[in-house]
This record gives structure tokens, C-alpha cells and sequence, in this order.
């Protein structure tokens, strides 16, 4: 082996083992092999239980290159069987070299021959190599087709002239040389080594997604108040992440996003709740103001109000009227303390009225007072949006700092090494109102923005929430531009583009033919 064919095989190897994509792996392997043996056609194989399959196909004559964009070439797959050359080549784990098919007795070629028949090719020479790591484990094999003995493609030609074209054609193809089989032997095993390597950071990579995944359906199974949240959040982010890539696209700029880029966005949506782990469901679950065990006392205690009052009228300390008319006014008051328990939002009027029966009481047989709504009760319903008081508040609002903490305890690779930051800032707002760190716009970098308006766009139109149901989409949308241009808590520009996006039709688009398709 020469020097300079040494030198050829190393930059070959240091060119594929620099390469991560598994679908332009494949295809830089055939492609670099069919050059250095400057050979017309290729083919590369895996192989799949007891059956080679193609990957990537080539025929620089006919002009055909298919299994590039990771589709595989749509032809049947090769059986292993000891006539077929390809799988005596997989199943010995040896090189395989013929100089004409068309003479060679002691493999079937049937199935090239009908291929001519079919193309007007004409297969002659072939090399045939195992792909085998340094343990000898096999991956596949690359077959390759028709050596050239000088440069340029044998032509193209129509079928019935088939028969001149070959005898000029043959004079161009010849045998591979003995000498080049070791290179190519080196090469398909440092490709084998380098093809096994890729399949396994996409293990782990797939092991990893699918961890976050498990993780993210652990939140939202935790409670039917958020059984969708982070799931919708992704289909929106996707489609959102492509359109801010179109609209770049048509102005000619670079795209915002790559697609490690896109995919490590996706994974901090995906892990942004996982601090609602820890969270205690009777906050995450909370549909009222009242705990069901306040509910209850209070219930209670109006029911033996009612009850003493019919005793005081029996023993005639009150008239039937007056007994009458507080019953009727317990009802009332129950009746506006259920209401102010399960309101979204608690109005004025309705505090008013709240406000007014925390000042009333009742006496006990023992002669002592007791107000209608213990102080505790009565905070309860003074507040105004929501169903949290401000100590559970401040419970839900630790998911992000638990969200942060839980992440510190992963060790990211580079290309994942934002996620932490971006998951567990996502309720910042760019006027420092939001938590936990308050940070203001400067210190907000784009991929949180929009992570918080896919999360505050979802909290808004999701109708599995415990304490509103859910908004319609241009009322929420209307919100998100006073949140951005009036109130200063959103990226104004961000929050245009999301919502000429429409992302979220594209994924009702796709839940409908998801849909059809399950019929």
C-alpha cells in the first residue's frame, strides 16, 4: 500500500468519524469507497435479523441515487442464502471479488441480470465487503459495481441498444485491483466501527429523550388539571420553531434555528414542569378556594345555625317569621360563599357580599359568639383570581425553583447544555415581574421568551384547568398582546409572530387526521 493511498485512507477515516448525522454517514461511506475505487455503482447494506437491507443505492450511469434523505431505496430486501453473493459475503464475513458476473458460476446473479434487462445497465465487475468491527461483529456489507479504468460514466443508452453499448462499455469497466481490496477492507471497518458508534449515542439519545418524556407524563399524570400541558406546549413550539425558520428563510437571513438548536429547545419545554413532581396535589388539584375539609366545616356550621335557630323558635326566644327569614338568609349566604368558593375571578360585588357575612354571627347554646366565616375562611374568599392563597401561591410558584434543582443533578452534553436554564426561567417576565429570580429583559434570552408564551398561551385555552374553563383562542390571543405591548411582560415581536403563526391550528390540524386515521 502506497503512501499516498495510506494518507487516502486516513483523511477517509477522520472524515467519517467526524460525522454524526446517521443518514450522511451512510452516504459518505458509499460515496467515499465508490471514488476511491473509482468504481460506477454501489450499494450499502445492514443487516436485519436474516435480512440485508439497502440503505443507500447508487448508479452514477443511470443517474439514480436513492436512501440519502434516510428513506431506504424501494427494493425488496436480500435474503440470507450462500448463493447470494451479498449474504455469502454478510454470512463468512469475507470479501468477495468477481471480474465478470456474467461468467461467474457460483453465485446466483439473476437478480442484476433482470436489473440490466430492466435499466439497459450492464453489470460486469464486483466487489463485495463485510462491514465488521475490530470484535468482528457485522454490521452489513457495501457492494460495489464496476470498476472504470479510466475516467468518466459508461453513457446512458436506450434498451434496444443495449447490446453495441455493452460491447463498447466493457472496454471501460474492468476488474477491481487486488491491490485496492485491503484499503477498502480498512475503510468498511473503521465504517462499521464509526456506523456502530453513531447507532449508539442514538441509543442513549433515544434512552434519554424517552426518559424526559416518561418524566414530563409523570407531571401531568399526577393530576387531571395538567394532563396535556407539556405535550401541547412541544406540538406548538415545533411548529412555532419551524415558522420563525420559514419567515428567515424568506427574508434571506439565517435560519434562528439548527436542528440541534430546535431539539434543545424542545427538550427544556418538555422538562419546564418536572419540578411539579414534588409539588403537593392538593395545591396542584386545588379547584377551589376551599380545602374539601373547609368546605365541609362550613356546611356544617350553617346547617347547625339553621338548627339552633329552629331550637330558639321553639322556645320561643324568636317569632316563625324571624326563624323564616334567617333560614331563607343562611340559603342566600351559603348559596354566595359556594359561588365566591369556585369563581375564576372574584368581582367586587361578590367581595362585598362576602365581606358583609364575615360580620355576622351566631350564638352558641352555651352563650358564646362565633362568626359565620372564621378570619381564615373569610381570606380565603377575599381573594381575588384563582384558588391559591398566597402561602400556596408561593408552594406552586417553588415548582421553578425545584425544577432547577432537580435539573442541576443532570449532567448535559453540549449540545443540551441550555436546557436547565431555559426550563426553570420560564415564568420570568421581561418587566421583572415575573419569579423566581425576577429578571428583567436583558437577562431573558429568546428561547425563554418563548417558552413563556407557549406555557401562558396553553394555561389560557386549556379547559382541564381546576379553577376556569377554557378561553377561546382569540380571546387568549388578545391577552397575550396586552401582555406584550401594554403590560411589558412579553417579547412584542416574538408574540406577533406566534400569533400569525397559528401553531396551534396546525396541530388541531393534525389531532383531526390523527383522528381519521385511528377510524
Amino acid at each position: 500500500m502506497t503512501q499516498k493511498e495510506i494518507q487516502s485512507i486516513l483523511e477517509i477515516g477522520t472524515a467519517l468519524s467526524s460525522e454524526k448525522d446517521y443518514n450522511r454517514l451512510l452516504e459518505m461511506i458509499l460515496n467515499r469507497i465508490m471514488e476511491l475505487t473509482h468504481c460506477d455503482a454501489g450499494t450499502l447494506y445492514l443487516a436485519d435479523g436474516d435480512l440485508l437491507r439497502f440503505k443507500i443505492m447508487r448508479n452514477n450511469t443511470l443517474k439514480t441515487y436513492e436512501g440519502g434523505d434516510g428513506k431506504e431505496p424501494n427494493l425488496p430486501p436480500v435474503k440470507m442464502s450462500h448463493e447470494n453473493v451479498c449474504s455469502m459475503c454478510y454470512l463468512e464475513n469475507r470479501t468477495i471479488c468477481i471480474e465478470n458476473v456474467r461468467t461467474c458460476k457460483e453465485y446466483d446473479f439473476s437478480g442484476p441480470i433482470r436489473y440490466d434487462a430492466m435499466t439497459g445497465y450492464h453489470t460486469q465487475s464486483m466487489l463485495v465487503v463485510p462491514m465488521h468491527n475490530r470484535q468482528g461483529d457485522r454490521l452489513g456489507v457495501i457492494q460495489l459495481i464496476n470498476a472504470l479504468n479510466d475516467d468518466g460514466s459508461i453513457g446512458t443508452f436506450s434498451p434496444e441498444l443495449v447490446p453495441v453499448v455493452e460491447t463498447i462499455a466493457s472496454h471501460r469497466i474492468c476488474a477491481f485491483s487486488p491491490e485496492m481490496i485491503p484499503m477498502v477492507e480498512s475503510i468498511a471497518s473503521q465504517a462499521a466501527i464509526t456506523i456502530q458508534n453513531v447507532l449508539y449515542i442514538e441509543e442513549i439519545k433515544n434512552l434519554f429523550e424517552s426518559f424526559v418524556r416518561v418524566m414530563s407524563s409523570a407531571v401531568d399524570e399526577r393530576t387531571p388539571y395538567n394532563a396535556s400541558h407539556t405535550r401541547h406546549m412541544v406540538e406548538y413550539g415545533t411548529h412555532f420553531i419551524d415558522y420563525l425558520n420559514e419567515k428567515a428563510n424568506e427574508a434571506g437571513k439565517d435560519i434562528l434555528f439548527n436542528a440541534d438548536h430546535k431539539h434543545e429547545l424542545l427538550m427544556s419545554i418538555w422538562l419546564h414542569d418536572i419540578g411539579k413532581l414534588v409539588i403537593p396535589l392538593e395545591v396542584m388539584n386545588k379547584d377551589a378556594r376551599f380545602l374539601p375539609e373547609q368546605k365541609t366545616a362550613i356546611l356544617h356550621r350553617f346547617e347547625k345555625i339553621r338548627l339552633l335557630t329552629q331550637i330558639a323558635q321553639l322556645k320561643g326566644m324568636i317569632s316563625e317569621e324571624t326563624m323564616q327569614n334567617r333560614v331563607k338568609e343562611l340559603k342566600n349566604v351559603q348559596e354566595t360563599i359556594l359561588r365566591a368558593n369556585t369563581a375564576g375571578f372574584c368581582p367586587d360585588d361578590l367581595r362585598d357580599a362576602v365581606c358583609q357575612i364575615h360580620e355576622k354571627t351566631y350564638t352558641e347554646e352555651d352563650g358564646s359568639t362565633h362568626p359565620w366565616l372564621e378570619e381564615e375562611e373569610f381570606q380565603m374568599l377575599m381573594i381575588r383570581k384563582g384558588t391559591l392563597s398566597e402561602a400556596e401561591r408561593e408552594v406552586m410558584e417553588s415548582h421553578v425553583v425545584i425544577t432547577d434543582k432537580l435539573l442541576s443533578e443532570i449532567r448535559f452534553s453540549k449540545e443540551l447544555s441550555h436546557v436547565r436554564e431555559w426550563a426553570a426561567s420560564h415564568h420570568e417576565l421581561l418587566n421583572g415581574s415575573g419569579y423566581p429570580k425576577h429578571l428583567t429583559a436583558e437577562q431573558i434570552p429568546m428561547e425563554v421568551r418563548i417558552i413563556t408564551i407557549l406555557d401562558i398561551f396553553d394555561a389560557l385555552v386549556a379547559d382541564d384547568r381546576p379553577y376556569k374553563p377554557g378561553m377561546p383562542i382569540e380571546k387568549a390571543l388578545n391577552i397575550l398582546d396586552a401582555m406584550a405591548n401594554k403590560e411589558g411582560k412579553l417579547d412584542p415581536e416574538l408574540t406577533r409572530l406566534f400569533i400569525e403563526s397559528k401553531s396551534w391550528e396546525k396541530v388541531q390540524a393534525e389531532q383531526k387526521n390523527s383522528e381519521k386515521e385511528g377510524k
